[in-house]
C-alpha cells in the first residue's frame, strides 16, 4: 500500500470513528508505528487531523470530506427519529411523582420532552427552548429555568449563573445527551460551551442517565464531558454495537434498550 492509499484509508477511518490512536491505525494499515507517524504528520501539517500523546483526532472543520462539522439541532433531530422516539419514550416511563429532574439540550433530549408524562408532579430544570417550551405547557410541572447567552444552532442558553443555579440544584435523574461515545475517548459534544453545563447537571444528580442513539456509539466529537462509567444508566435503540453491550456490563452500567 503507497503514501495516497494509506492516506485515503486513515481518513475514511477517521470520518467513521472521529479519532483513532498510532497503534490501531498500524495494524489496519499493515505497516509500522514510525510510517503511521509519518503519514500522520504530513496530515497535521496541512491541519486535516490533531495530534495528541498518541493519538489523532480528524479536524472537522478542515476536512473537506462533506461530515458535519457545525452542529445543527433541526439537522440532528432528522437523523433517525424513530430510534430517538422509542428512546424518549422508553425515558419517560422511569419519572416517578416528585422527581427532581435536569433535561439536558439536544435531539433525543427533545424527544424525550415530548413524552413527559401529566399525571403526576415533578419538577424539572432546564437549559433550552425546546425543553422548556415544553415543560411549561403541562400543568403538572414545575419549571425551573438556568437562562443566560442564547445559542441558535442547539437552542441551549449557558452562562456562569446558569451553571451556579445547576450547582445549586438537586436532582433525583439528570438525563443527559451526547454527540459520541468512545469507550477509549469517553462521552463528547459538539460545541465548547456545552461541556460545563453537562458536567454541572451530570454533578449535581443522584442518578445520571445517558439518552444516546445507536449511531454515536464510537464516535469522538471535539469537547469531552464525562467518561461512560460516570453514567448509571444507559437508554439507546437496539442497533447498539455488541462490544458496547459488553462494555457496559463490565462497568456495571444498567442498559435499557427501547424496542
Amino acid at each position: 500500500m503507497n503514501k495516497p492509499e494509506r492516506i485515503d484509508l486513515i481518513l475514511r477511518t477517521l470520518r467513521m470513528t472521529r479519532a483513532s490512536t498510532v497503534q490501531d491505525l498500524s495494524k489496519l494499515l499493515e505497516v509500522s508505528h514510525m510510517t503511521v507517524r509519518r503519514d500522520l504528520t504530513s496530515l497535521a501539517e496541512e491541519g486535516r487531523v490533531r495530534m495528541l500523546y498518541g493519538s489523532v483526532i480528524l479536524d472537522s472543520a478542515s476536512d473537506a470530506s462533506g461530515v458535519e462539522s457545525y452542529y445543527s439541532l433541526i439537522a440532528a433531530g432528522s437523523k433517525f427519529p424513530d430510534r430517538k422516539r422509542k428512546i424518549g419514550a422508553l425515558a419517560a416511563s422511569l419519572i416517578d411523582a416528585e422527581d427532581t429532574l435536569i433535561i439536558d439540550a439536544g435531539s433525543t433530549a427533545e424527544y424525550f420532552a415530548r413524552c413527559l408524562p401529566e399525571d403526576r408532579d415533578y419538577t424539572v430544570l432546564c437549559y433550552a427552548l425546546n425543553i422548556v417550551s415544553e415543560t411549561v405547557r403541562r400543568k403538572n410541572i414545575r419549571t425551573v429555568f438556568s437562562g443566560g447567552s442564547f445559542h441558535e444552532n442547539t437552542l441551549m442558553f449557558e452562562s456562569s449563573e446558569g451553571l451556579a443555579m445547576i450547582r445549586r440544584f438537586r436532582a433525583t435523574k439528570a438525563f443527559i445527551t451526547a454527540s459520541g461515545v468512545n469507550d477509549r475517548f469517553g462521552v463528547t459534544c459538539m460545541n465548547p460551551y456545552e461541556r460545563e453545563t453537562k458536567k454541572a447537571a451530570i454533578g449535581s444528580s443522584m442518578k445520571k442517565i445517558l439518552l444516546i442513539d445507536s449511531s454515536k456509539f464510537g464516535m469522538v466529537r471535539s469537547d469531552h464531558f464525562a467518561e461512560l462509567s460516570d453514567f448509571d444508566e444507559v437508554i439507546t435503540d437496539e442497533s447498539i454495537p455488541g462490544e458496547y453491550i459488553e462494555i457496559m456490563k463490565t462497568l456495571g452500567i444498567k442498559l435499557r434498550i427501547a424496542k
